[in-house]
Formats: C-alpha cells, sequence, structure tokens
C-alpha cells in the first residue's frame, strides 16, 4: 500500500439523496484527504474479510468520536465514491508478472494459429473422404442428409452456430478455435451456395477463375457476397468479445476483399494502380497489378481514419497498415521486375516514406503496436534488399562468397538490433 496513490472523488453527494443523507454528505465533506484514505482502506480490509479493528485502533486518534454505525457508512461512501492510480515500483514483482502475463498471451495466440491451421488441413485432407463415407455407407436417410446440396447448408448452419456459441467461450484458444472454424465454414459454404459447386476444388475453381471475369455478377456472388458474410460475423464477434484486438486485422482483409471484388472497382482499376506502378510494363503479371490498386484504396481509407483523430478507429488503421506494410514489401520485391527496374526503383523511395510515415504516426499516437509494426517492417525490408543488392550482380548462393555474405547477414542483423536499442533509447526513455 506504499505506493498507492489515492486521489478521492466526491462528486455531488447532495444530488443522490435517496442514498446519502446531507448529514454524511456534509461529514464527508470536511474530512481531509488523510482521513478519507484512512477510511478507504479500512473498507477495503473489511471486504476482503480482515479483522480491521486493530487498523482503526491504529489510526482512531486521526478523527473525532465517531461511533461504529457512522464509521461504517463514513467508509462505504468513501469506498464507493473514490478513484485509485496506482504506480508500480521499479523492479516490482508485478512488473514481472505483467511481462509474463504478456508472453503467454503471445504464446496463446501462436497455439490458437496453429491449432486453427490444423483444423483447416485436417478439412481440407480428410474432407473428401468423410463425404464418400457417409454416402455410400449411410443410406437411405443418412444418403440424403449428407448429400452435397444439404450439406453445405447445414455445414452453413454449423458455421453461424460456431460464431454465435465461440463469442459465449472464456477460454481464449477454444474460443478462437471455434469461431474460426465458424468464420471457415461460412466463407467456403456461401461461396459453394453462391456458385453452386459444392466440392472444395471447384469452387475453389470458380474463385481463381471469376476474379477477374467479366461477367460483374460471377465476381460479386463468387468473392464479394462471402467477403461480405464473413465480415458482418466478424463484426459481431468483436462486439460481442471487443478484447480480442486480432479480429480486427480479420475484418479489415474481409472488408477489403469485399469491397475491391465489387465490379466497378476493375474499370477503375487501370486507374489506380499507376499511383504506384507508374511505369508501363507488358509483362508484369495482372496480379500485382490488383495488388497495386488494392493497396492505393487502403492507404486513402487510412489517411481518411487518421486525419479523424478518433480513437476509436486506431485498431483498424493498425491493421491496414500493417497490411499496407506486408503489402508494399511484397510488391517492392524485385521478383516482380525482371525486365523493367524503373518501378523497382520508385517503389523504394515509397516503401522508405510508408516506413517514415508509420514511424511518425505511431510516435505522435504512442501507438505501440504500429511501432512494432514499423521496427519489424524496416528489418524485414533492410535484409530483403540486402539479398536482392547481391542478386543484381551474382547468384548469392552460387560461388565460394556465399560465406562471406552470410556473415555480412549476420552483422548486418546485429547493427539492425543495435540501432533499434539506441534509437529506442534515445526516444523512449526519459
Amino acid at each position: 500500500m506504499k505506493r498507492i496513490v489515492i486521489f478521492v472523488f466526491l462528486c455531488c453527494f447532495s444530488t443522490y439523496g435517496k442514498t446519502v443523507s446531507d448529514s454524511i454528505a456534509n461529514q464527508i465533506t470536511a474530512l481531509n484527504d488523510k482521513q478519507k484514505t484512512i477510511l478507504y482502506e479500512f473498507e477495503v480490509l473489511q471486504k476482503n474479510g480482515y479483522n480491521a479493528n486493530l487498523f482503526w485502533q491504529k489510526h482512531r486518534n486521526q478523527f473525532p468520536e465517531l461511533d461504529d454505525a457512522l464509521r461504517d457508512e463514513l467508509a462505504m461512501e468513501v469506498f464507493k465514491n473514490s478513484h485509485i492510480v496506482y504506480t508500480r515500483p521499479k523492479g516490482a514483482a508485478v512488473q514481472f508478472w505483467m511481462k509474463t502475463q504478456l508472453l503467454t498471451n503471445w504464446m496463446f495466440y501462436l497455439s490458437a494459429l496453429i491449432a486453427i491451421c490444423a483444423v483447416i488441413a485436417l478439412f481440407k485432407k480428410y474432407w473428401s473422404l468423410l463425404i464418400e463415407v457417409l454416402i455410400k455407407r449411410l443410406a437411405p436417410l443418412f444418403r440424403f442428409l449428407f448429400s452435397p446440396v444439404l450439406l453445405t447448408y447445414e455445414l452453413f448452419l454449423i458455421g453461424v452456430f460456431c460464431i454465435f456459441y465461440g463469442c459465449s467461450i472464456t477460454e481464449f484458444v477454444l474460443q478462437t478455435v471455434i469461431v474460426h472454424v465458424g468464420l471457415f465454414l461460412l466463407w467456403s459454404q456461401s461461396t459453394a451456395i453462391f456458385t453452386r459447386e459444392y466440392w472444395v476444388k471447384k469452387y475453389i475453381y470458380e474463385i481463381e477463375n471469376n476474379f477477374w471475369s467479366k461477367d460483374p455478377w460471377k465476381t460479386v456472388k463468387t468473392i464479394c457476397l462471402p467477403a461480405i458474410i464473413v465480415t458482418l460475423a466478424l463484426g459481431y464477434v468483436l462486439f460481442k468479445v471487443p478484447d480480442a484486438v486480432f479480429y480486427n486485422y480479420e475484418i479489415v482483409v474481409s472488408g477489403i476483399v469485399a469491397v475491391y471484388a465489387l465490379p466497378f472497382w476493375r474499370s477503375l482499376e487501370k486507374y489506380l494502380y499507376p499511383i504506384l506502378l507508374p511505369f508501363k510494363s507488358e509483362y508484369r503479371a495482372r496480379s500485382i497489378n490488383s495488388l497495386a490498386g488494392c493497396m492505393v484504396i487502403a492507404i486513402a481509407v487510412t489517411f481518411l481514419l487518421v486525419f479523424q483523430w478518433n480513437s476509436i478507429f486506431y485498431n483498424v488503421i493498425t491493421a491496414l497498415i500493417s497490411l499496407l506494410l506486408l503489402s508494399f514489401l511484397i510488391l517492392s520485391s524485385k521478383i516482380n521486375f525482371r525486365y523493367s527496374y524503373k518501378n523497382y526503383y520508385y517503389l523504394q523511395l515509397l516503401t522508405v516514406v510508408c516506413l517514415a510515415l508509420v514511424f511518425e504516426y505511431g510516435y505522435y499516437s504512442r501507438l505501440n503496436e504500429i511501432i512494432w509494426f514499423f521496427l519489424i517492417g524496416t528489418s524485414v525490408f533492410i535484409v530483403l534488399k540486402y539479398f536482392e543488392i547481391f542478386s543484381f550482380f551474382s547468384d548469392w548462393k552460387k560461388g565460394t562468397a556465399w560465406a562471406w555474405k552470410l556473415l555480412g547477414l549476420a552483422l548486418l542483423l546485429w547493427l539492425i538490433g543495435k540501432a533499434i536499442l539506441y534509437v529506442s533509447k534515445q526516444i523512449f526513455v526519459v
């Protein structure tokens, strides 16, 4: 209790006439801060089942004569109308506990992600076999119940149930697995329903084939409508479990897919991607142009949300920035520009500017996640450029100099680590 600073805010006791009498309110107003602190600590001891009489005997000389009933009533009112600010002492055990809790939270995130990937992989591997066994071995009722069409609707309903039920689970890993199974079922089965292709391989082909389809309705029903369903489901999950920050990243991805799959973007795409790829090239992949066009939309949305200066958008902004950094790392890769390097050099400049703006915003807004994304993105960018510089002259994997190149990589990582420590010390350590 030595480092606990108690600020007691007693606001308008006379307003609450039904719960606090004028006499009690006047007596509380007449107390000084030290007396209120003693009463607060006394009430804490009582509420936690400790014998508070010894504590009261030790401090009763700080008060005028009070009977036990009045003392208890005063202590209760001070406790109900108090606000505590706790300052952790340097090197306290609670700091180590909080760091340990942060580490275990990341371990839970990792275990949940691994479990999700494993469940989806098992679906992919055994799905056809399971359907075949159910159809061939269980007849006639089960053959009807598990027909491809009916089973698709059943799995869609199971996905809806997983979303609603998963939000009520308190255990983090189990909740994450069930919710993501529900999201996967909603996406896959809604795609099957809209495309009328009830086998996984067929509707996956429909997705790949129809993204740049000339028929706008095919793109909408194949990609846009399932993405909207998943986005709505994620919105419900965030409403029910607001502390699960991880879902903010997923809803941004599904939302971008839903918007960018709208047909009119196909006609506007040719005006969007030249902002990031101004130099024409006939050999560039169509997917690179689409990625650049999607990034332009994401950049515009990010700037729009940033200039709102509203904390309610911080999670969405963080998710958009993380995706933009990843997209810049992919787009600025040398492998995408084998025949013309004009766009490659231009994108290196844009990537550096993007990293600088991300750091400036993260530092100004004091958003630790964005600063972490900046540090990780900058480190990956430097390492990738290190390898790409060698690739201009030779294959870094061949020749007798590969050991020197790896040694240079080790030195580069060491320098990056030292630079991060030095800069963070200069900026954040007061």
